[in-house]
């Protein structure tokens, strides 16, 4: 199970989101999943409330990894990254589902300039795609989605399951 959200007093601001990257990159080892968490914490408390949704996530990621059962078990995760004038075009793997937001305006999305200075982006969905912007920012070279403790994560599929967080840049 992911790192729940929650807003740790004692954190600058991303120890969550790093602890999440590196929980993460053990997906590359063999016979590993993911259960993505980041939407049903509480920011202040770093225990679960809603054990029932986590036990169900973890038990469609069982299903399907374990006993080849034909479930969803993932939300929305990152794929690559396109530049396109002052735009960044996100792609994601959707296994089989539509992207959506939990709310409009998308929430959870950042960009920034060859600066390294994140501001909160303009974010739309088209297909299976996200497409990033903001007036400050002519020339974006990274991303990142919910980044953070306790961040805002609006992007989930239609089959109601959250997208991992991420940070990525151009190449």
């Amino acid at each position: 199970m992911q790192a729940r959200n929650y807003r740790d007093p004692l954190s600058p601001g991303d120890n969550r989101a790093k602890l999440r990257e590196a929980q993460a990159s053990a997906l590359a080892l063999p016979g590993t999943g993911m259960a993505v968490a980041i939407d049903i914490g509480a920011s202040d408390d770093p225990h679960p409330r809603n054990k029932a949704e986590e036990g169900g996530r973890l038990a469609r990621l069982a299903r399907a990894k374990v006993y080849g059962e034909s479930v969803t078990f993932s939300g929305p995760v990152f794929r690559d990254l396109q530049c396109e004038g002052a735009t960044l075009r996100v792609r994601f793997e959707a296994f089989g589902h539509r992207l959506m937001a939990r709310a409009e305006p998308l929430a959870g999305f950042e960009i920034a300039g060859a600066d390294g200075k994140f501001v909160t982006a303009d974010a739309r969905i088209e297909g299976d795609r996200v497409v990033l912007s903001h007036p400050l920012v002519s020339a974006p070279v990274a991303v990142r989605y919910a980044w953070g403790d306790d961040p805002a994560c609006g992007l989930q599929s239609d089959a109601l399951l959250p997208a991992a967080p991420f940070r990525a840049a151009l190449k």
